[in-house]
């Protein structure tokens, strides 16, 4: 699927050869730029991030490998959300927000003039901090973006809702009241119910902005596990600050810290061998 407005315009924007970019000469990630992938689903490249004057992030080049989870890591304060909502644009429109640098979704820019923003986040969907269901019925919650974009007809909707929402382990919890609200169901539930949304409409990639920080550790291994199995269909970025669920999850772990990206490897490397003195102070637990 084109992130164009007009697909027949694809060939007019800024396309970087994927061999130009992927780091084969330096597999393990250690100066930043990640695992070696000849077809990442995301690049960053010399991207550097502003709210006003003060630079959150600088200079980050890097590939987010496809078909794999990518974790965040690093201090609070570090830029992983700012980077995260980034990928998807949601941050176009906060008070002060500035780009340098530009992001490539399967090789082309996403601030092409020719990039249609629903079209966008369609592909690179987000799963934010705390539930947030829309005011409207569980069954109408899950097929909202079905709805926007004209996925579905009305008939193919309840197949596409019971589809997701059986996907996500909330099915036999809600089948009998598909026009509830959503406000009566759990913290656990209401996150799987706006995982269920935002699969609904098969994004590419998904990003995850500490999906589980607000849950009990029940909800909280539930939505884990359901995390796994999203790949290597989807790609996953995930910012959490809970060192212990980066090495449950992820794959490929990129490390923040003081505005800058200092590590990015596979999660076992980055944990247990990390290339940077800060890479194994943090995850040894001695700062942040």
């Amino acid at each position: 699927m084109s992130i164009d407005a007009d697909p027949a315009r694809s060939g007019s924007g800024a396309e970087v050869p994927a061999a130009a970019t992927s780091s084969s000469d330096d597999p393990a990630g250690s100066n930043g730029t990640g695992s070696a992938s000849a077809n990442p689903a995301l690049q960053a490249l010399d991207l550097t991030l502003s709210f006003g004057q003060r630079a959150v992030l600088s200079d980050i080049t890097t590939n987010v490998q496809r078909g794999v989870i990518t974790a965040l890591i690093g201090p609070t304060g570090s830029g992983k959300s700012t980077l995260l909502r980034t990928f998807n644009r949601m941050n176009d429109k906060v008070t002060g927000y500035r780009h340098e640098g530009d992001v490539l979704l399967d090789g082309r820019s996403i601030w092409h003039p020719s990039v249609e923003l629903m079209t966008l986040r369609r592909r690179v969907g987000m799963l934010f901090q705390r539930p947030n269901p829309f005011p409207m019925s569980i069954m109408d919650n899950v097929v909202a973006g079905v709805r926007a974009h004209k996925m579905a007809s009305r008939s193919g909707m309840k197949q596409i809702a019971e589809q997701r929402l059986t996907e996500v382990g909330l099915w036999n919890a809600v089948s009998g009241r598909l026009k509830d609200s959503p406000f009566r169901l759990s913290g656990g539930q209401q996150q799987l119910l706006c995982l269920a949304r935002a699969l609904a409409v098969d994004p590419e990639v998904l990003l995850l902005d500490e999906p589980t920080s607000s849950l009990d550790p029940l909800a909280t291994e539930s939505i884990e596990a359901l995390i796994g199995t999203l790949t290597p269909k989807i790609t996953v970025v995930i910012v959490t600050h809970n060192l212990a669920q980066a090495r449950r999850v992820a794959d490929s772990t990129m490390f923040l810290y003081q505005g800058h990206m200092v590590e990015h490897g596979d999660t076992e490397q980055v944990f247990e061998n990390p290339a940077h003195e800060e890479t194994a102070h943090y995850v040894g637990g001695r700062f942040g």
